[in-house]
């Protein structure tokens, strides 16, 4: 089973909302081209990101409809299939209809029921077991209040085929390391934090599932292909130059702050669906200084 598909930048792409807090479809479609001529390695639909925890069933398949259509075979698509009940995603899997039009789906470690070790290997056993493409584990405890440790995501990694990558956003570069020491030679680890991207690509990863990147996914694709390719030099500048516009974007939540962004280039507007509420107006000015400066230094 090749991953070399998912080698790089992938973008964990945001969805538009109108002012009436419908789904933007053609800020989406904008969005979309936005990123595929920028050069993004495959675009990521219904992660956090994507506010999917705030789309009703009807709207989750318009919005992967959307991408589908627009992307036209263009770059991989990964969707977003999670949650904390792992028969109802095993049952959305085996309703789904369209795996043909997709390459893979990302499923977050459950939330909440906070599962031992155990129960978490045998929620992704299910999950493998049931889907037809391949599967990307995501491990991103500050949300979920679980870790997927080292031991639990390396057997996964050697005794479910069907899984091909984990997304680590745990921050842990101890046990980020242990994984990529030890993983089968064709498991990707990628990365789940922009700011620490680049440290991860010289430890070993294979790239990234990016939020910076739908504001600045040309900058941010270079820097990662650059690192791989051990053009360190010109990655590391990029990386440096990024570093206060990646730590600005996460201050009042994700995905205010890369909203706000895109909301200053003229991408979308600047809506988020309840709980989530845009960034200040003093974050938002901070933010456009930051971006301002990027530019400048670009």
């Amino acid at each position: 089973m090749t991953t070399n598909k998912f080698i790089g930048t992938g973008i964990a792409i945001i969805t538009p909302f109108l002012d009436n807090g419908e789904v933007d479809f053609d800020s989406l479609k904008n969005l979309v081209n936005f990123q595929i001529s920028n050069g993004v390695n495959y675009l990521v639909v219904l992660g956090t990101t994507g506010e999917a925890a705030t789309l009703n069933k009807e709207e989750k398949n318009a919005v992967i409809d959307c991408v589908i259509e627009t992307n036209n075979s263009r770059v991989p698509i990964v969707v977003g299939f999670g949650g904390n009940n792992t028969h109802e995603i095993v049952q959305q899997i085996e309703n789904y209809q369209n795996f043909d039009k997709i390459d893979a789906i990302l499923s977050v470690a459950p939330y909440y029921n906070k599962p031992s070790q155990e129960g978490l290997f045998q929620h992704y056993k299910l999950i493998a077991e049931s889907s037809p493409v391949p599967v990307i584990i995501y491990n991103v405890p500050g949300r979920t209040s679980v870790n997927i440790n080292a031991e639990t995501t390396l057997r996964i990694a050697r005794e479910l085929q069907k899984v091909i990558a984990v997304k680590e956003a745990s921050g842990n570069l101890e046990q980020i390391m242990q994984i990529i020491k030890d993983k089968p030679e064709d498991f990707l680890v990628i990365s789940g934090d922009d700011a620490i991207t680049y440290p991860m690509i010289q430890l070993g990863a294979s790239g990234v599932i990016s939020v910076i990147g739908n504001a600045f996914p040309k900058e941010f694709s270079c820097m990662v292909m650059q690192a791989i390719k051990g053009e360190n030099k010109p990655a590391l500048d990029t990386h440096y130059r990024l570093f206060e516009l990646i730590k600005g974007i996460f201050t009042e939540g994700n995905p205010a702050g890369v909203k706000a962004i895109l909301h200053q280039k003229g991408i979308i507007s600047n809506h988020l669906r309840l709980p989530l509420i845009p960034v200040s107006e003093s974050h938002y000015k901070k933010l456009n200084a930051l971006r301002e400066d990027f530019t400048v230094m670009a």
